[in-house]
């Protein structure tokens, strides 16, 4: 496959989960998780206690200071992808740089074989 088929797959592949973070996630159920679930069916959700980040901007699906739930939990399923594109770009990069090179990749970008 081409570096330019590579390119287009992976900028497709972010924008469609892009907009399925924006316009799908505020559509996800309200409804309480297994874990919770079952903790109110065995009677200990009583017990639960916030985790250290529940106040931090992103806590709860939303993004701190937007009035509106939807857009607030459209937003933050944006800025999810965002960040867990960005690291495994990060990532795909210095795995690639790592990567030995072929002879026949080192002649196919020498430019002395390029004319």
């Amino acid at each position: 496959m081409t570096r330019t088929g590579i390119v287009a797959i992976v900028v497709g592949g972010l924008i469609v989960a892009l907009g399925l973070a924006f316009f799908v996630s505020p559509l996800a159920s309200s409804s309480p998780d297994g874990l919770e679930k079952v903790a109110t069916n065995e009677g200990f959700i009583e017990t639960a206690e916030d985790h250290d980040l529940a106040d931090s901007p992103l806590a709860g699906y939303g993004v701190e200071g937007v009035g509106d739930e939807s857009l607030g939990t459209g937003l933050s399923g944006i800025i999810g992808v965002a960040i867990t594109g960005g690291i495994a770009l990060v990532l795909f990069g210095i795995v690639h740089a790592r990567r030995p090179r072929s002879e026949d990749d080192h002649d196919a970008r020498s430019p002395a074989t390029a004319g």
